[in-house]
């Protein structure tokens, strides 16, 4: 059987698929400040808050949400109106298949269909593998916050990554 992949924007059938692959990385506090798992309400609250230059997109394989991407204005102040930030999601199983690289150079692509500028990844210090993803993508480290977080019982360290489009 062949594989059939796809990237779209996402739809109502789609958001208990993205609750479940969020709350996958909630569940392990080592990628987001999270701490209450999302359901399907939630996820189409975020979507109905959106600004038009905002999506949420999935990554299908086989019609089946293995991962999805969000691009989210990163301020709603007008002079941060080409200022955006990303973020990749894929479900445990499908890591290190090339899933998230497909959908970051997506996501990009789209950031640019839609006229960003600026782009703004938010990792924490400690996921070395989501900063080495990132800078292999062209997103370089402008700073870091320190203690800004606290998951886990304990403060973290916030590395904010940029990715500037010509």
């Amino acid at each position: 059987m062949q594989k059939s992949t796809e990237i779209r924007e996402a739809t109502n059938s789609d958001y208990q698929n993205i609750a479940d692959i969020y709350n996958e990385y909630i569940k392990l506090g080592t990628s987001n400040m999270e701490e209450t798992l999302k359901t399907t309400a939630d996820i189409a609250a975020w979507v109905q808050k959106f600004h038009d230059r905002e999506k949420l997109y999935v990554y299908t394989d086989n019609d089946i949400v293995i991962g999805w991407g969000i691009i989210k204005r990163y301020s709603d102040r007008e002079g941060y109106r080409f200022a955006c930030e990303t973020a990749v999601y894929f479900t445990e199983t499908e890591l290190g298949k090339g899933y998230g690289t497909q959908m970051k150079k997506f996501v990009i692509d789209e950031c640019k269909r839609l006229q960003y500028k600026h782009l703004v990844a938010k990792v924490f210090a400690t996921n070395t593998a989501s900063i080495a993803y990132n800078e292999k993508l062209g997103y370089t480290i402008v700073g870091r916050q320190h203690q800004i977080g606290y998951r886990n019982r304990q403060w973290l360290d916030m590395i904010i990554m940029q990715y500037v489009i010509e």
